[in-house]
């Protein structure tokens, strides 16, 4: 379960081997150096960033384990089998055209919403004199329970929040540039963070197929 941390470049288009037209996603993915192997996980960091912009604690972790330090860290399942050093960089080469990859990033936030955006509602009547059209309407019960059950479906913050997209198609590998080309859309903003790792739907599939 591998995999990498990078960054949204933006949207395009490519032409695959057969000349179809395809929307893809560029992904700056790696280099990511291994910052600390665990019994499960491995840490990876990327990004270059400022000392003066760390705190002690931070910077000390770093000096000490003689990288340059990094925006962002993140642990990632690690795959069987295989060791892993401190130290060691991962780079964009992991993927290859034609593998299948989850992508999980934070979701573009969009304020506050009322409910029919939010939760899709499908509204009050719109004829013979309803003045409740986009309204919430009641929201309690009578007598049992007597209050409003948690989690129930209101206007409130939409967005901003952890969405993972499975089985994206790698288009393109270009190592030289660290840039992975996916195919269709994945979450959050320009320039905003992403985990990029191997499908695990489609591994789980052609192990069932192999039984």
């Amino acid at each position: 379960m591998i995999g990498l941390i990078g960054k949204k470049i933006g949207m395009t288009q490519v032409f695959t081997a057969d000349n179809s037209l395809v929307g893809v996603t560029a992904i700056e993915a790696g280099p990511c150096p291994v910052l600390m192997v665990k019994d499960k996980n491995i840490q990876l960091g990327f990004g270059l960033a400022s000392e003066k912009n760390l705190k002690k604690p931070q910077a000390g972790f770093f000096k000490k384990l003689n990288i340059p330090p990094r925006k962002v860290i993140k642990d990632i399942s690690k795959e069987a089998n295989v060791e892993y050093k401190i130290g060691d960089e991962l780079k964009v080469d992991l993927f290859a055209e034609g593998d299948f990859v989850d992508v999980s990033g934070i979701s573009l936030g969009k304020g506050f919403q009322g409910g029919m955006k939010r939760w899709h509602w499908k509204g009050g009547p719109r004829t013979h004199g309803s003045t409740s059209h986009r309204r919430v309407g009641s929201i309690g019960s009578t007598t049992t329970p007597g209050r409003v059950w948690k989690g129930h479906h209101m206007p409130g913050h939409m967005g901003a929040e952890k969405v993972t997209v499975q089985n994206l198609k790698v288009i393109k590998v270009d190592l030289a540039n660290n840039v992975l080309l996916v195919e269709g859309g994945v979450p959050g903003h320009k320039n905003g963070y992403l985990v990029i790792t191997k499908a695990k739907k489609k591994a789980f599939k052609k192990a069932v197929a192999k039984k």
